[in-house]
């Protein structure tokens, strides 16, 4: 949903560049046409200042030092016509004009120089969430599903949440979840933790043995020595909440453990039942404070059920007057369709409930569909997992 043609792009930002260029050579026609017929105490010659000025803030340098050197003749023509070059005020005019325009024009070539340098981030952002947060397939077994990741930084494309799915057998293991932090120590924690799970989840029969893997994982990384060179209090804390399930693909049911992360929900027959577990354990990374094993719950998923995945920075976005957004409710008032359409709907809901449409915090939604063995043979899709 993020990619746009580079040609398409590119196209029509050059279409509208040559709209906004009317402006400033418009302004110069009508300047130098008013200054020439105007009597001999007005001068509309200042005013040229503006063309150059107005043109970098949208063009590039070479744009805005042709329309400055279109500026500086036209100053020119009205002195010529209106007394001489040699007369001191258009000289000092003149003067002015021609220091702008450099000035300006220096101006447009360091904002080109951090776009493109915006543009190389945005590029490494796009590939690293490639290769960190791949792309979940449309399909898996019984299952459909989608999946949206929602950046609260304009610049950023990735995080700290995270997801991730993976065949197990006869079943589909799937992960949500949000590291503690920011910046890259949160990016390093989420495809640390994404690779453990890549690499498990086939291999570890029992779900309890999958989590405690991948607390062993995330544990050793935190007493790392290395990490500690990172400063006092920085990466010692991090954890990483984590709600981990399996799903059969013959019985309609699903196991989930809850390692201190907001509980998913069911939607079923119209109505959104939350996940609660009765006893959930600490966020991975925190797990040395119990002694508790791990131990999953099992919930009806039945056919035609709707499951919803998703991190914090989704149920913990507010209004202009403080009021969290209420997930729950929005879900069971978006009518029965794909889970496309689901997060479709629920994204665009979510930011109009933001001011401006801007999160506080980085948001992942995974949604998940069972369907009946026979109606999933019915569809065959090209993205089909089994």
């Amino acid at each position: 949903m993020r990619v746009r043609g580079p040609h398409g792009s590119h196209r029509r930002s050059r279409e509208t560049h040559q709209a906004l260029l009317a402006v400033p050579l418009g302004l110069i026609f009508i300047v130098t046409v008013g200054d020439i017929l105007a009597p001999p105490e007005v001068h509309l010659g200042p005013f040229l200042a503006a063309a150059p000025a107005i043109t970098a803030s949208f063009a590039g340098p070479r744009t805005t030092g042709c329309v400055g050197a279109v500026a500086v003749l036209a100053q020119a023509v009205i002195a010529i016509v209106r007394t001489s070059l040699t007369d001191l005020n258009h000289s000092v005019q003149l003067t002015a004009l021609v220091l702008i325009s450099v000035f300006v024009t220096l101006f447009a070539h360091r904002r080109e120089r951090h776009e493109q340098e915006l543009m190389q981030l945005r590029s490494v952002a796009e590939a690293a969430q490639q290769v960190v947060l791949r792309p979940l397939p449309r399909r898996i077994g019984p299952l459909r599903i989608a999946s949206v990741y929602l950046a609260a930084e304009a610049e950023a494309q990735i995080g700290g949440d995270l997801f991730a799915a993976a065949r197990a057998g006869q079943g589909t293991r799937f992960i949500v979840g949000d590291v503690r932090g920011k910046g890259l120590e949160a990016i390093g924690d989420a495809a640390l933790l994404l690779g453990a799970f890549r690499s498990a989840a086939h291999r570890q029969a029992d779900l309890a043995a999958l989590v405690a893997y991948l607390e062993g994982t995330v544990s050793s990384d935190l007493d790392d020595p290395e990490a500690a060179l990172s400063g006092p209090g920085s990466h010692t804390e991090a954890f990483i909440t984590a709600a981990i399930l399996d799903i059969p693909d013959d019985t309609p049911v699903l196991r989930l453990i809850n390692c201190g992360h907001p509980p998913p929900l069911l939607l079923h027959r119209g109505q959104v039942v939350s996940l609660d577990v009765d006893d959930p354990a600490p966020p991975l990374g925190l797990t040395e404070f119990t002694a508790s094993p791990f131990a999953a719950k099992t919930f009806p998923f039945e056919p035609g059920d709707t499951l919803l995945l998703y991190t914090d920075g989704v149920i913990e976005a507010r209004d202009g007057s403080g009021t969290f957004y209420p997930l729950a409710q929005r879900m069971s008032a978006v009518p029965q369709g794909e889970p496309q359409e689901l997060l479709r709907h629920l994204q665009q809901d979510l930011l109009a409930h933001t001011p401006g449409g801007h999160l506080g915090d980085d948001a992942a939604m995974v949604a998940i569909e069972r369907q009946s063995r026979g109606r999933a043979r019915r569809r065959p899709d090209p993205n089909d997992r089994t």
